[in-house]
């Protein structure tokens, strides 16, 4: 999306540059960038969460392994046994780029905000019941129910913590009707007030993003003195850049790329990730030409060659997916893989009374994403749902026509990407499960208004998990997942393997799942 989260916008063709290593430590990074906003309230993408990351600092961050838990903003902090109160210590070194020392007033603003923006990451303090705070450097945060995860989604990068008095200033506020009254998204475009390694320079939108070393930073002062991201809307052109030395690192380069390259200034690393690419369903959106019942969804999902999309739009470099918390995270072990079968796929057809099929416009952004171009993988789909009688009708949008049209008028069928937010399984049942009517996606399908998603149930055993204990999480979040694959209301593709891309000399270039690429960390030998 993540977090959603996670969407592209396309531009035009690479322009040859000189050298990317020309000004004094500078970065480019080649991708294409998907941002929505530069406020932290605001922005939910790939790109945002880069950005925001190196400009917004957390309470705590994820370590290089990807799961533990380690200070950032906090120097310590404690837990109550019922997992609801979380008290917070600020480190007394830690300032704002203007100088100014971070607060617990700036804490309690920017998590506030944060909830009553209602942008695509509110959804992170849904549970949110009060701050108090108690000094100037400590802070008791209280959520209405147990939540094990609360220490995770303080690092998620949306939660970055804003120089409260700087942004108040540019128009934000963090009322409760700030969705309406707050007036600074435009200020946040040019203007950053954090307490990151970096600072925004400037931004042409589909064009470039600039950062500049934080002078005043409180930490580990970076290594670049500057960081360039650059547009670049498909793996050809972020190669072509990397290649001529336009780009010193590229975010979206695919397998099929990588394995053309034989430059020996260039590096490459493959690992597992923790994106994925998904189809997902919308009965109560306008515009289906047949109910999109139970017996019909699954009939689709069996008709996908999943394997063969693997094959098709990564060269084999994925993995199949079970449900909609990715592989390795919390309740992900023993799910069953998704399974191609067109028999049964034809069975249920005919018992909706369907067995001729009917047409389904299949509406998604043509971006290409992870290295997964989408438009080659909907033309895979429309040849899978044709042997059912499925006849795909490709829509391609824009990103922002695509994001518009999920909630309004509603899309029936449709692809999307989701990368995390933070480590940990709650994240994608409050997105992608059946919940409650006012979650994303549980909206979207109409929990309470479509016959099987009540929402009581996953409710339930969504409320059991994050009060399970760490030794119970496994378990009560396998039996969550297990839910989400019957609902089949989202159903995951694949999940492909990361390609990190860049010039020898580069250091520092590691996948979070919590920041995507963190830019503090790298710098150029």
């Amino acid at each position: 999306m993540s977090a959603v989260s996670l969407f592209f916008t396309v531009s035009g063709g690479v322009t040859v540059v000189q050298s990317a290593q020309a000004a004094d430590g500078s970065v480019v990074v080649a991708r294409a960038m998907d941002l929505n906003s530069l406020d932290p309230a605001r922005a939910y993408c790939d790109t945002c969460q880069i950005y925001l990351s190196a400009v917004y600092d957390t309470l705590l961050t994820l370590d290089a392994d990807n799961k533990t838990i380690v200070p950032s903003l906090a120097e310590k902090w404690e837990v109550s046994p019922d997992v609801t109160q979380f008290t917070f210590h600020l480190n007394p070194k830690a300032k704002f780029s203007d100088g100014s020392l971070v607060t617990g007033r700036d804490v309690q603003w920017s998590l506030e905000r944060l909830k009553n923006i209602k942008g695509g990451a509110a959804y992170l303090m849904d549970g949110l019941k009060s701050i108090e705070v108690k000094d100037q450097q400590t802070v008791v945060i209280t959520t209405k129910a147990p939540n094990s995860e609360f220490l995770g989604i303080l690092a998620a990068s949306y939660a970055g913590i804003v120089n409260s008095k700087v942004a108040t200033a540019g128009g934000a506020n963090a009322e409760d009707d700030a969705a309406t009254s707050d007036t600074s998204d435009g200020w946040f475009l040019a203007h950053s007030a954090g307490s990151g390694p970096f600072t925004l320079e400037s931004y042409k939108a589909d064009n470039e993003l600039r950062l500049k070393r934080n002078d005043n930073y409180w930490g580990k002062a970076p290594a670049a003195g500057e960081v360039i991201m650059k547009q670049a809307a498909d793996a050809v052109t972020q190669a072509q850049m990397l290649q001529s030395g336009a780009a010193d690192i590229a975010m979206q380069i695919d397998p099929d790329t990588a394995a053309t390259i034989q430059d020996p200034n260039i590096e490459f690393k493959t690992i597992p990730s923790f994106n994925f690419v998904y189809a997902a369903f919308s009965p109560i959106a306008s515009g289906s030409p047949v109910p999109l019942s139970h017996d019909v969804r699954e009939a689709i999902a069996l008709a996908i060659d999943y394997k063969g999309a693997i094959d098709f739009t990564v060269g084999g470099k994925g993995s199949l997916q079970a449900a909609a918390i990715p592989n390795g995270f919390p309740g992900s072990e023993g799910l069953p893989a998704p399974v191609t079968d067109i028999d049964k796929a034809k069975a249920l057809m005919a018992k909706a009374g369907l067995a001729d099929g009917f047409t389904l416009a299949l509406e998604y952004p043509s971006v290409n994403v992870y290295g997964i171009d989408l438009s080659l993988l909907a033309q895979k789909l429309q040849q899978d749902l044709a042997k059912i009688n499925v006849r795909l009708d490709l829509k391609p949008a824009t990103i922002n026509v695509w994001l518009a049209n999920l909630d309004n008028p509603g899309t029936p069928f449709t692809l999307g990407a989701f990368a995390p937010d933070y480590f940990g399984s709650a994240q994608y049942a409050q997105f992608f499960g059946m919940l409650a009517g006012d979650m994303a996606w549980g909206k979207r399908a109409g929990v309470g208004r479509t016959e099987g998603l009540d929402g009581k149930a996953q409710l339930d055993m969504f409320n059991t998990a994050l009060a399970a204990a760490p030794q119970d999480q496994e378990r009560a979040y396998n039996a969550l997942g297990m839910k989400m694959i019957d609902d089949k209301i989202i159903v995951p593709i694949l999940s492909p393997e990361l390609v990190l891309a860049y010039r020898k000399g580069v250091t520092g270039v590691r996948y979070s799942a919590c920041c995507n690429l963190p830019l503090g960390e790298i710098g150029i030998q």
